[in-house]
């Protein structure tokens, strides 16, 4: 069966994933976390693409990133190879680095912006690997609460930040409660494929819906809303998160009904 094309993003902001292929490790030392941060940077530089975030796992990695003129694809497989070449060399193996295929999905608001990053600096915590997001070493939580970053000026947190406060202080303040408040954000994740672009899914809804708008979803007596929520989820390969996403529904109400 031939690929899908990726979603693009109206926003060329995307969340992305790549994971070292067979799930085995793919940063042993400090030197392997630097190596791939300084590719990141060069190769971001190159192409004019934003860093909004990161973080680098042991054996897969989440970006926040978003394109210029240069595609997110072409990025990515610059990036894949430049690591990849670096890593083959000095552990001396052979064949592919990483899975043959990053995974990506797109980020077209500031809510679910908002969203995104707190999950991708969550990841450790969850993870077991750090009690608190912005203690851990290779993320970019820590130049959010005003840190310092491995790269000076690797990631622009800017435009984020500012999502929360015009005030530069405060915006960190309301950042770090942000952060921090307990969640069920459901983004993205290494271990889903996701069969469904948001391109087939938004027909999908829209088919089910029969002409109705998808604002008034949410306006619907409790048991019909829940009644089509339900089908929806029992489609294969539709997930909750697309579902709360492209309708407005909240997560918890899309995963209730």
């Amino acid at each position: 069966m031939p690929r899908l094309p990726r979603q693009r993003s109206h926003t060329g902001i995307y969340h992305l994933i790549a994971r070292r292929s067979n799930r085995t490790t793919l940063f042993h030392e400090d030197e392997d976390y630097y190596h791939y941060l300084r590719s990141l940077a060069r190769i971001s530089e190159e192409s004019s693409a934003t860093i909004m975030g990161y973080c680098l796992m042991t054996n897969h990695i989440h970006l926040l990133v978003q394109e210029d003129s240069i595609s997110i694809s072409k990025i990515m497989h610059r990036l894949g190879s430049s690591y990849a070449y670096y890593y083959n060399n000095k552990y001396g193996h052979s064949g592919h680095v990483f899975e043959n295929r990053f995974k990506s999905e797109t980020v077209e608001d500031d809510i679910y912006l908002k969203t995104v990053i707190r999950y991708i600096h969550q990841n450790p915590v969850k993870a077991g690997l750090s009690s608190s997001a912005d203690t851990y070493q290779w993320s970019s939580c820590k130049v959010y609460f005003g840190g310092r970053d491995h790269l000076p000026g690797l990631t622009s947190t800017a435009f984020i930040l500012s999502l929360f406060a015009d005030e530069p202080e405060q915006a960190i303040v309301s950042f770090r409660w942000f952060s921090e408040l307990e969640t069920s954000d459901d983004c993205l994740d290494v271990y889903e494929m996701q069969s469904i672009t948001d391109g087939q899914a938004q027909q999908i809804i829209e088919k089910m819906l029969r002409g109705i708008p998808k604002a008034d979803l949410q306006k619907m007596p409790k048991s019909e809303r829940d009644r089509i929520l339900h089908q929806l989820k029992s489609i294969e390969g539709l997930s909750i998160r697309q579902i709360s996403r492209l309708t407005g529904v909240s997560f918890n109400i899309v995963k209730r009904a």
